[in-house]
């Protein structure tokens, strides 16, 4: 059996590089770390990061599909993140914008979540700890 140590990070293709740019660092609070303009490909990369964890590659490419549905696709289903205080990420999200579904409980674990969209419409969890 492979030995893995951690997640490595999560790529995402967007459809309006600079919109995402702005949603994940502006909104969600990234840092860009890195951005290189990749001119074969005509594809931006960005290696975003929190609290100095590097976590997300997000790339632009011309005319990717659209994602068949949410959120049950095949494939990555949502990605989800720790938050200490859902109702305040809420509002602050609400502030800029963006609409998250009604507050959840987790039937296992008791603890509250939530989710919204990035501007592809890629489910992005907000879990309370």
């Amino acid at each position: 059996m492979i030995k893995l140590k951690a997640v490595h990070h999560i790529a995402i293709i967007c459809r309006d590089y600079e919109r995402s740019k702005q949603f994940y660092t502006q909104i969600l609070g990234f840092n860009l770390d890195q951005e290189v303009y990749r001119a074969a490909r005509q594809s931006y990369k960005a290696d975003l990061s929190l609290n100095g964890q590097y976590v997300i590659e997000l790339f632009s490419f011309p005319n990717p599909p659209g994602r068949p549905s949410r959120p049950e696709a095949a494939g990555l289903r949502h990605i989800a993140f720790v938050v200490d205080d859902i109702e305040e990420s809420i509002r602050l999200l609400n502030a800029k914008g963006v609409q998250a579904e009604p507050i959840r409980i987790d039937e296992f674990t008791n603890r509250r979540f939530t989710f919204f969209a990035d501007p592809d419409e890629l489910p992005i969890e907000l879990y309370e700890q």
